[in-house]
C-alpha cells in the first residue's frame, strides 16, 4: 500500500499541468463592419475564443461559460492595417538615429494600438540588430501590435531620404552590383519587402535613383521573391519605376492626373497604390490649425514637446505659407483626384500613411485622417474601412487579419456610432482588440452600460 502511495504520488507531481481554459468573450447587440463591402450587420453578436474569432454574425449561439459584454448602440471593424508607417525615426519633435531603439519603438506601437492600428509596415530606414527579432516577437503576440515592414531600404548617395538615420539603417548603392548586393543582405535577413526612394524632394535634392539602379533592385528582388515598393510623388517617376517592374507604388502620384495608360499598366501588372493622402496634410493642417487638429481624440497622440510647437503662433505663421505649404496643399488636391481615378478603374489600393516618419505624423491619428481623406476624395465609408482593413492585409499577403470571419484574428477595432454612414465615428473608440486582448482607446468614453 505505501509504494502505491509513493507510485501515485509521483504521477501527480510529475504529470503535466492542465492547460488554462481558453477565455471566451461575446459581445452582443453590435453592429458589425466585417472589413468588405457588404452592409453592415445589426444587432449581431461576435465570440471571440482565446485570440481568434469564433463566430460572427447573427442568431449566434454564445458558449455556455462566456463573458458577455452588451455593446448596444457599438460597432466592431477589423483593427486597422498600415501599409506604410515608419517606426523609431523620432522623438517629441526631433528626428535622428538615436531613437531607433526598442523602447521607443514599443511606446509607438502603444499608441498605435490605442488607436486601433493592429498591424503596422515599417516601410524602411529600420536596424535589423533592433527590428527583427522585435519583428519575431510581435508575430509571436508579445508586441502591443504586429509588425512587418523594410530591414533598412535602398536609397542613393545624394538622393533621397533626405533623413538622419544612421548606416544601420539604409543602403546607398553607387552601382546595380552594389543594389544587388544590398537587396540580397535583406532577403537573407528576412525583409517583407524592398523599398527604394526615387524622389528628388520637389527639387530639393540634386539626384534621383537611376535607371540601372532601379531595374538591378527589381530584378535581384524579384529573383529573391521579393516585392519592390517604390518612393515617388511624380507621374514620370511612377512611369520609370513601373516600366521596371516595381510590385507597389508607397505614395500617391501628386504633380498630374493619372492617365489612361499608366491606369491600364497599374491594372494588367497588379501593382498596389497607397495614397499616402495624410502626408501632405500634415505638412499643412498642423499650422492651418485645422478642426481636427484640436479634439480631444488627437490631442492625445501628441507628445508635450510636439503640442507645444504646434500651438505656438510663430511656428504656425512659419508654416502656414511658403512654396513648402504650397507645395503639400496642391499635392493633397491632386492626390484626392488621382485616388478617386484610380479606385474608379479598378486599380488596386492599399492603406498607409508614413505615419512615425516624423513628428507631424502622428501614429494612430494619421491612420484615423487618412480615412478622412478617404472619404474626402469621394468613396464611401465602406469603402474606406475596406481598403484599411481587406485591402491593406491582401496586399501584406496575410489571410488571416482585415474581416471578420470565424477562424481570423481578433484584430478588432470597437468604436460608438456607425462609421459606415459618418466616417469620423471611427474616432469614438471604445476599446481595441489585439490577439483577443482589449486596450481602451486614446481617450475615455462614457461608459455607462459597458463592461
Amino acid at each position: 500500500m505505501r509504494r502505491f502511495l509513493l507510485t501515485t504520488a509521483a504521477f501527480l507531481f510529475s504529470a503535466p499541468a492542465l492547460a488554462a481554459p481558453v477565455s471566451i468573450t461575446a459581445l452582443t447587440h453590435i453592429r458589425i463592419i466585417d472589413g468588405t463591402v457588404s452592409p453592415p450587420i445589426e444587432d449581431a453578436t461576435l465570440v471571440i475564443q482565446g485570440d481568434r474569432i469564433l463566430a460572427a454574425g447573427k442568431n449566434i449561439s454564445i458558449p455556455r461559460h462566456a463573458k458577455i459584454l452588451d455593446r448596444t448602440g457599438d460597432t466592431v471593424l477589423p483593427g486597422i492595417i498600415s501599409d506604410h508607417s515608419h517606426v523609431g525615426q523620432y522623438e517629441g519633435v526631433t528626428t535622428g538615429s538615436q531613437f531607433y531603439t526598442r523602447p521607443i519603438i514599443i511606446s509607438e506601437l502603444e499608441q498605435y494600438r490605442r488607436y486601433g492600428v493592429t498591424t503596422i509596415t515599417a516601410l524602411g530606414n529600420n536596424a535589423p540588430d533592433v527590428f527583427d527579432p522585435l519583428r519575431r516577437e510581435a508575430h509571436a503576440g508579445k508586441t502591443p501590435a504586429d509588425l512587418f515592414g523594410v530591414d533598412q531600404g535602398i536609397g542613393v548617395p545624394k538622393g533621397a531620404p533626405p533623413v538622419n538615420v544612421a548606416a544601420d539603417q539604409l543602403f546607398r548603392p553607387k552601382t546595380p552590383n552594389e543594389a544587388r548586393q544590398n537587396v540580397d543582405t535583406m532577403a537573407d535577413e528576412g525583409t517583407d519587402l524592398i523599398k527604394i526612394w526615387v524622389d528628388d524632394f520637389d527639387g530639393a535634392l540634386p539626384v534621383k535613383m537611376s535607371p540601372d539602379i532601379i531595374s538591378a533592385v527589381v530584378d535581384e528582388s524579384h529573383k529573391r521573391h521579393l516585392r519592390v515598393a517604390a518612393h515617388i510623388h511624380d507621374l514620370d517617376d511612377a512611369e520609370h519605376v513601373i516600366a521596371a517592374g516595381v510590385d507597389i507604388l508607397a505614395h500617391g502620384i501628386r504633380d498630374k492626373p493619372v492617365p489612361a495608360a499608366l491606369i491600364e499598366k497599374l491594372k494588367s501588372g497588379g501593382i498596389w497604390y497607397i495614397a499616402t493622402l495624410q502626408l501632405d496634410e500634415a505638412s499643412i493642417a498642423w499650422a492651418d490649425q485645422a478642426p481636427w487638429t484640436k479634439t480631444p481624440f488627437t490631442l492625445a497622440g501628441l507628445s508635450m514637446p510636439l503640442l507645444q510647437q504646434v500651438s505656438d503662433p510663430a511656428w504656425q505663421q512659419k508654416h502656414t505659407t511658403g512654396k513648402q505649404a504650397d507645395f503639400a496643399r496642391t499635392s493633397l488636391a491632386m492626390n484626392l483626384r488621382n485616388l478617386k481615378t484610380l479606385y474608379d478603374a479598378g486599380v488596386k489600393i492599399g492603406f498607409g500613411t508614413d505615419s512615425g516618419a516624423m513628428p507631424l505624423r502622428v501614429p494612430g491619428v494619421a491612420e484615423h485622417r487618412e480615412l478622412a481623406l478617404t472619404v474626402q476624395a469621394g468613396l464611401t465609408p465602406l469603402t474606406a474601412i475596406h481598403i484599411a482593413t481587406q485591402n491593406a492585409a491582401d496586399l501584406l499577403h496575410l489571410s488571416d487579419r482585415g474581416v471578420i470571419a470565424a477562424g481570423k484574428r481578433a484584430d478588432l477595432l470597437v468604436v460608438s456610432g456607425n462609421p459606415a454612414v459618418t466616417i469620423g465615428d471611427t474616432d469614438r473608440i471604445v476599446e481595441t482588440w489585439e490577439n483577443g486582448t482589449a486596450t481602451a482607446g486614446p481617450i475615455p468614453l462614457n461608459s455607462e452600460g459597458k463592461n
